[in-house]
């Protein structure tokens, strides 16, 4: 199957991140009850809250984790591109590397566990998040690439945009009271 070089690699691995981190943050903020997860006593001092114009952004700075995929991810694109079930591999890797094996003390890595003073469970609540998203991400990226339609970008594409632009609104445009 065609790549097409870096730069659709880059737009697709960037569309997929943003959307899928997107979707999976709205429901595990609805889910999970998030905002009173953020003001515990366990989470308070490590996490920003629900109001703070940094949560707002964080969507649309996804845009800089999606080039830093895309750049990591390229040099063995066709190990999950080319193989069948391609996608396991590829959650496997971003599971291993980006989650459960960071180099720092991250809420649900081996390394959180260890020496943070965060609660455990406090630490793995937050878990099916980024498992669902990374699952969801690697089901959708290899999905688009095994079925190349121009569908895909359109609607991938726009969610994309408009995932980015709400996000910038979100940060930009006066909030009322009610919701801060």
């Amino acid at each position: 199957m065609p790549y097409g070089g870096f730069p659709p690699f880059l737009a697709r691995v960037t569309a997929c991140h943003v959307v899928t981190y997107f979707v999976a943050g709205v429901l595990a903020y609805t889910l999970l009850d998030y905002r009173a997860l953020f003001a515990s006593d366990a989470l308070a001092c490590y996490m920003r809250p629900i109001d703070s114009p940094w949560i707002a952004a964080g969507p649309a700075l996804q845009v800089i984790r999606g080039l830093i995929l895309a750049l990591a991810l390229y040099p063995f694109r066709r190990v999950f591109l080319d193989e069948p079930r391609g996608w396991l591999p590829l959650w496997g890797l971003i599971v291993g590397l980006a989650i459960l094996s960071t180099a720092g003390p991250c809420p649900g890595s081996v390394e959180g566990l260890v020496y943070t003073k965060v609660p455990a469970i406090s630490q793995l609540r937050g878990l099916p998040e980024v498992v669902l998203q990374t699952l969801a991400f690697s089901l959708l990226l290899v999905g688009w690439h095994r079925r190349p339609h121009r569908a895909w970008g359109l609607v991938v594409g726009t969610l994309a945009v408009l995932v980015v632009l709400m996000s910038v609104a979100g940060v930009l445009l006066p909030r009322p009271d009610a919701f801060r």
